[in-house]
Parts: structure tokens; sequence; C-alpha cells
């Protein structure tokens, strides 16, 4: 007996991206699920277009959506995607295997390969992104801290199988597009710290940008990445700067 699969997708104005999406899991995906935060473009449409369920949810937090998207899917075998995300033909074909077999792990890792206006990274802290979105979803939810979300299972012993292949994940189509979602995750990163009763202080904000970029552009060889690996490392690094300057503030 066969496995089913439910694709789970999130949305907001995805309308450049969403159909590379769900194109990527159509020959694999036995329920595909969009939770669309009332996006103003045509991303609804596209996704029905391609035989997605379009459920319109407000959004209040990524955590928060994802974990209503497992609510909405059809199968216990969920792979969860970004619209910014397609996964690649090895990929694929692993998670076809998976299907075929009677039963399933409790959860899949797999290597996320970043795309940055253009070129394709292979160094600094975006080397070896993995991330776990193949899962059983009886076994756990979404947890972590708004706005970097992630899988948890609820037993910490539990089997995670790593998968070949990638997802691939188109992040930032200009700088300024990096610079205004940094600025905004460094906001909503600030305002989750708060409420966990975390503190920042003077020595934070200057120190743990300083830390951040040597670490992503020199020890983790981000210079190799050329041009593209110092702006991300520099937006990362002001990112933190104005998360903990925002928390110092909000103290």
């Amino acid at each position: 007996m066969s496995s089913r699969l439910s694709v789970a997708i999130i949305t907001f104005n995805e309308e450049k991206n969403i159909a590379r999406c769900i194109e990527s899991v159509r020959e694999i995906a036995d329920d595909i699920v969009v939770i669309d935060s009332y996006s103003h473009d045509y991303t609804a449409k596209i996704a029905h277009s391609l035989g997605a369920r379009v459920i319109s949810n407000k959004f209040l937090g990524h955590i928060e959506q994802k974990n209503f998207a497992i609510t909405q899917t059809k199968y216990p075998l969920v792979l969860s995607l970004d619209a910014d995300e397609a996964i690649d033909e090895t990929l694929k074909q692993e998670i076809i295997t998976i299907k075929k077999q009677d039963s399933f792990a409790p959860a899949y890792n797999t290597n996320r390969f970043n795309n940055y206006c253009g070129k394709w990274i292979k160094h600094g802290a975006w080397k070896n992104d993995w991330k776990l979105r193949l899962w059983d979803s009886r076994k756990g939810q979404w947890g972590g801290m708004n706005p970097h979300d992630k899988f948890t299972l609820a037993n910490a012993s539990d089997e995670i199988i790593t998968l070949k292949g990638k997802i691939l994940h188109w992040s930032y189509y200009t700088i300024e597009e990096h610079q205004q979602r940094a600025a905004k995750y460094a906001e909503i990163a600030a305002i989750a710290y708060s409420k966990q009763g975390k503190r920042s202080s003077r020595f934070k904000i200057y120190f743990a940008p300083a830390f951040r970029f040597v670490r992503d552009y020199i020890l983790k060889l981000g210079f190799l990445d050329g041009k593209m690996g110092f702006i991300i490392a520099a937006i990362t690094a002001k990112e933190v700067y104005i998360k903990y300057r925002k928390l110092y503030q909000m103290q």
C-alpha cells in the first residue's frame, strides 16, 4: 500500500514564484494546499489554475501560518515549501520512492540551495542549509522563533532520514529586496525576543553584528562567493544590529 503526499505552501503576493513551486511537485503530490494571506496580486488565481486548493487565512506569524497549513492537509505525509522554493529532480525521485513504501519515517532532512540575485551561493552561512521539510504531521509541529520557524518533532528521539537532492530557493531577486526583508525580520525577531524576556545591551548591539559578519564572511568562507558573499554577510550583520537595537529601545 503506497502513501499519499500533501504539499503545504504559505503565500503572500507570490505571483512571480508560485507557479514554479507548484509545478515542481505536481507530478508527485496527491494534495496541494496553498494558505494565502489575502494577496493583492494574482497568487491565488495562479495557484488555483494549477490545481491547488487555496485557503485564505489572516497572517499572525510564520509559525502560526504553517501550523494552520498542517491542519488543512489531507494526508499525514506532508512536504512543506515556501512559495519561492522548488524541489529538484533528485529530491522528487527520493519522495516517489518514499511514497511507494508501506510506511514512512517521522521526518526527512534535505539540503537547500540558495539563489541570490541570480547567483547560486555555495559558501558562507547559506552553505549546507539543512531543512526538515518532509514529515509525518502527526509527529510534531512548527516551532522556533518568528520569523525563523522550524519543524520540531514531539519525540526528540524519532528517526530523521537525510535525503539526496535539494530544495532550490530563490531567496532574493534584488539587493534592495533583501535589505527591506532583513529590516522587517529584525523587528519581528526583536518583538519575539521581548515576549520571551530576552535582553539587549550596548555590547550586543555592536559586538553581535561584528561577530556575525566575521563568522559568515571569513570563518564560513563567504568571501569565496565574491561580491554577493560580502553583500549577504553585510546585510545579515545589519539585521542583527537592527534586532538588538530595536530590542534595546523596547526595554
